[in-house]
């Protein structure tokens, strides 16, 4: 595995177990309003995830497990990723990108894991600051 696919899984990891500690409070404060547990098990835990990511990239192009691995998100052409770059990325990234995973798993490993599919299709890149 290449040196910045290492960075990155590690990032995504760390931004994982912040939006579960988040997840678990706002779970808390939703159970009593909420008694649907499919919304808890599904939408609350992405919703959580999404907005955490895209109020971090949004604001430095940077997620907290981002800047500890010391890498950015750019707009492939440079400069600051625009909003619907974010959304795509994350839509892509979550519900296809994991198919893509399964069936093209090569497609992961271009260009020194600095694009994986979900940046190729929103149109962005992963530097290491």
């Amino acid at each position: 595995m290449k040196t910045i696919t290492k960075k990155r899984r590690n990032a995504f990891l760390i931004d994982l177990a912040i939006s579960g500690a988040v997840n678990a409070g706002v779970e808390y404060l939703l159970r009593k309003k909420i008694k649907n547990e499919a919304f808890h098990s599904l939408v609350t835990p992405t919703a959580v995830l999404w907005t955490l990511e895209y109020i971090q990239l949004r604001k430095s192009g940077q997620t907290l497990g981002y800047k500890a691995a010391g890498l950015m998100v750019e707009n492939a052409n440079g400069g600051e990723i625009t909003p619907a770059q974010i959304v795509q990325r994350m839509a892509y990234r979550d519900f296809i990108g994991t198919v893509d995973y399964v069936f093209k798993r090569k497609s992961f490993e271009g260009q020194n894991g600095e694009v994986f599919p979900h940046d190729r299709i929103s149109g962005t890149v992963v530097k290491e600051v």
